[in-house]
């Protein structure tokens, strides 16, 4: 099955055009990985396949649903992590996680679940505001994948970890609740990390695309040549 159908995708911010005639297909169970730098176009993309930007032409269709006519038939089955974490600063860890599952009709075992898969459970009853901006990034992470999403999409995932946060959470971005691969959409500035997640590679420069293959035939030097 096909999970993302991307074509001409145009996205618009005034007169500029941060996304022009970006086209792309990625299979169910696939990671597509993203690489630009800063403007290239990398989170409105995220953005725009989370249903939080509508486009101004081209075509997408996420989860076989288009994006145009039916963006609620995806909005539940599509989990993000941007740079923002998405969390209430004075809630607690489990507060805002409950309140995210009440959202999902998720059950309150799930929380706990998490929590523990982040080892964040000795921390829990404290505000998000007190805590570090990895401790943050976990909880950010168990809040994108509490409700078993069909599709994660992910903004520099592993930002702010150190190596041990990023062996707790990168089992629970990679494999969903049924044991299948996640099909995922990863923004990335790591060329070697990046690739080694990839299925699909996507190389964008001012909002076009500068390159666009099977990881397999891409190296890490035509990655770097993008930030040139």
């Amino acid at each position: 099955m096909t999970a993302l159908q991307v074509d001409g995708l145009v996205r618009r911010y005034g007169e500029r055009e941060a996304l022009s005639e970006v086209s792309l297909s990625l299979a169910e169970g696939q990671t597509l990985v993203v690489f630009g730098p800063n403007g290239a176009g990398k989170s409105t993309l995220l953005r725009v396949l989370a249903t939080l930007l509508r486009p101004h032409a081209g075509s997408v269709r996420v989860l076989g649903s288009d994006l145009a006519r039916e963006p609620w038939k995806v909005r539940g089955r599509v989990g993000l992590l941007g740079h923002e974490p998405l969390l209430y600063r004075e809630l607690s860890a489990r507060e805002n996680l409950r309140f995210h599952a009440r959202l999902h009709g998720v059950a309150e075992r799930r929380v706990q679940e998490l929590l523990d898969a982040v080892s964040m459970s000795a921390r829990a009853a404290e505000p998000l505001r007190t805590l570090s901006r990895g401790m943050v990034q976990r909880v950010a992470v168990a809040r994108a994948v509490l409700h078993d999403p069909q599709l994660l999409l992910l903004d520099e995932p592993y930002a702010n970890l150190d190596p041990a946060a990023v062996e707790l959470v990168a089992p629970l971005i990679g494999v969903g609740g049924d044991g299948s691969r996640r099909t995922r959409v990863i923004c990335s500035h790591d060329p070697g990390g990046g690739l080694g997640e990839a299925d699909v590679v996507l190389g964008l420069r001012g909002g076009r695309t500068a390159l666009l293959g099977a990881a397999a035939g891409v190296d890490a030097a035509e990655i770097v040549g993008l930030y040139r």
